[in-house]
């Protein structure tokens, strides 16, 4: 596009100022209204000269701390999956402590789960049976030579509840 001078060379320059001074003045210009914490530059302390920053202003009407949300439980079909995942796997050298620590922890999850659920506890009253039985022997040690040590029990409480849940398939799907 081109302007024709004269009368073009005007009609640029006006619109031209109209943008700089839409620009430069203040959306609010004349208002009291304060401005917003995102609309005030930012204090700097010159880390050169030692200068210690501002110190923060009190917020007006900040709310009460609040207790953080309790974290949602994993879903008994999520937390049976991740057991599942672990079917394939074995002990071996070099892959022992965590494959041991990884089924204490799928089991953990799940009895998170299954006690969380809305069918409650009572439905799942054997496998939660079997994991508070297997909690009971490791106690509060899961290093993994106590893990080594328990090795069968927690293979064992892993494959029985994997056969009590394919019984049960309204729970997983």
């Amino acid at each position: 596009m081109r302007i024709h001078e004269g009368r073009g060379t005007a009609v640029a320059a006006v619109f031209l100022a109209a943008f700089l001074v839409s620009c430069s003045a203040s959306p609010e210009a004349g208002s009291d209204r304060k401005p917003a914490a995102s609309e005030q530059p930012a204090k700097v302390a010159d880390a050169a000269d030692g200068a210690e920053p501002a110190a923060a202003e009190p917020a007006a009407a900040e709310p009460e701390a609040q207790e953080p949300l309790p974290t949602p439980v994993e879903k008994v079909r999520d937390a049976f999956a991740t057991l599942q995942a672990t079917l394939g796997d074995t002990c071996t050298p070099g892959n022992c402590d965590y494959f041991l620590g990884r089924v204490n922890d799928e089991l953990t999850g799940l009895d998170e789960a299954m006690k969380a659920d809305p069918k409650g506890p009572g439905h799942f009253k054997q496998p939660l049976a079997w994991m508070s039985a297997l909690q009971e022997t490791l106690g509060d040690d899961t290093s993994t030579a106590n893990l080594e040590k328990h090795r069968s029990e927690l293979i064992g409480v892993r494959d029985k509840i994997n056969t009590w849940m394919q019984d049960h398939p309204d729970d997983y799907r």
